[in-house]
């Protein structure tokens, strides 16, 4: 069994006077690395409390805001061979400015003075009509009288025929009396004979009368059958005459309006960048391509293309940083207020309809209340931009980033849509 002493050595000895115990002590460089690791440690402690800015990246490239102010393809619209070019590339021009003029392919248009003679082809036709309108108009009163004509000749036909059978019925009577009187003895032979002989002569006038009626009728219709034969032959006539009219009237206008083809004007002012048709004499189809012009015009935006999944997050008016190809930036996604080289925006417009699978694009403007974009951007340039969200702890974002998490969203998205169903409805109890 051990005895131990109770006296310590540390009493009889102070560690001051030990060599051996000094040597053990902590170098000084192994205290300064601690310290070194304890400070980063704490800093980054509290870094992951400071507020950090989601942000949705997306790539795009510079266009304008308005169709009309987008690059513009010149197209032909007739099919023609070159003749001579009034312009070269990267001249201004305005507005009905002749860019190019092109000599006929087509066999049928081959002839200088064809609208000449569609003119003179015209001037025959319309003579033509006129006289067949003329002819017309005669035969229609030609008609009219014709029937005015039979109208009184069978009036006065009629007439005679009622006076002939008045006298025929009072002659036939009398005769009728005489004979039983001669044959009685009252009367003589003579007396009889006269009144038997007007007798006969008023039935001749009445059946004379008859005929006549039928005689007027055969002879007004006839005229007026064959009148009316001629009146629809002419009326055939005039309406072929007219519809060929038409069809020359509508060649000419065409072969007019072909003739100004042959002229290539500038649809609207700007910039010839691109001949897409080269030398003289080449030959271009209906709808081939001529030049493209730029307009030049202010209303620059970013075309810039984002996730599906992203797009719920998107509302019109949100800020966004953009970085511009050729122009030095660096950016801090998380504090775009500490971001070099880029510039401000805001989304202007939000697809409705994905521009190809996964893929949705969003219009943004240059923000008024941000430092000015460049003007030496060009159309068609690239670009990245950052749609900027709401603010979270660094911490959060390290964690969202890590599990794959969307970004988080405290506001309702696209409240102009909401406000414009809305809007419609009470417009539509209206109508009701």
């Amino acid at each position: 069994m051990l005895k131990l002493s109770k006296k310590s050595v540390g009493k009889l000895m102070p560690q001051e006077k030990m060599y051996s115990l000094r040597s053990l002590e902590a170098p000084k460089a192994g205290k300064l690395l601690a310290r070194w690791i304890m400070g980063i440690g704490l800093i980054v402690f509290v870094i992951l409390f400071f507020p950090w800015q989601q942000n949705i990246r997306g790539k795009g490239k510079i266009t304008a805001l308005s169709p009309g102010n987008r690059p513009q393809t010149v197209e032909t619209v007739i099919a023609g061979r070159i003749q001579e070019w009034k312009i070269r590339e990267g001249q201004f021009v305005s507005k009905g400015d002749t860019i190019a003029v092109i000599s006929e392919v087509k066999e049928k248009f081959f002839d200088p003075k064809l609208l000449i003679r569609l003119r003179e082809q015209i001037h025959a036709k319309e003579g033509s009509l006129t006289s067949k309108e003329m002819k017309a108009g005669s035969l229609k009163r030609q008609i009219k009288a014709l029937q005015a004509g039979f109208r009184t000749k069978t009036d006065q036909a009629k007439a005679k025929l009622e006076a002939e059978r008045v006298r025929y019925t009072n002659l036939k009577s009398q005769f009728e009396r005489n004979k039983t009187l001669f044959e009685a003895g009252n009367i003589p032979l003579t007396k009889y004979q006269d009144i038997e002989y007007k007798y006969q002569a008023a039935t001749a006038d009445f059946t004379n009368a008859e005929i006549e009626i039928a005689q007027v009728e055969a002879e007004y219709l006839d005229k007026i059958n064959k009148a009316e034969s001629d009146l629809n032959n002419t009326l055939a006539d005039l309406f072929d005459t007219q519809a060929t009219l038409a069809k020359l009237y509508n060649e000419y206008s065409n072969m007019e309006i072909r003739s100004n083809q042959y002229f290539i004007l500038a649809p609207q002012s700007g910039v010839v960048v691109k001949a897409t048709q080269a030398g003289i004499g080449e030959t271009i189809t209906e709808g081939g391509a001529v030049c493209t012009i730029m307009p030049q015009s202010n209303d620059v935006a970013v075309e810039m293309y984002v996730r599906a999944m992203d797009v719920p997050l998107i509302s019109k008016g949100r800020k966004v940083r953009i970085e511009f190809d050729g122009f030095p930036a660096l950016q801090f996604s998380g504090w775009p207020s500490v971001s070099v080289g880029t510039f401000g925006g805001q989304v202007e417009v939000i697809d409705l309809v994905n521009t190809s699978p996964g893929q949705f694009r969003i219009l943004v403007i240059p923000d008024p209340s941000d430092e000015k974009w460049p003007p030496q951007l060009r159309v068609g340039s690239g670009t990245q931009g950052w749609v900027m969200l709401d603010n979270v702890p660094v911490w959060y974002e390290l964690w969202r980033q890590l599990n794959g998490f969307p970004p988080s969203l405290y506001e309702e998205p696209l409240p102009e849509v909401n406000n414009t169903i809305k809007d419609e409805k009470p417009k539509k109890d209206e109508t009701e």
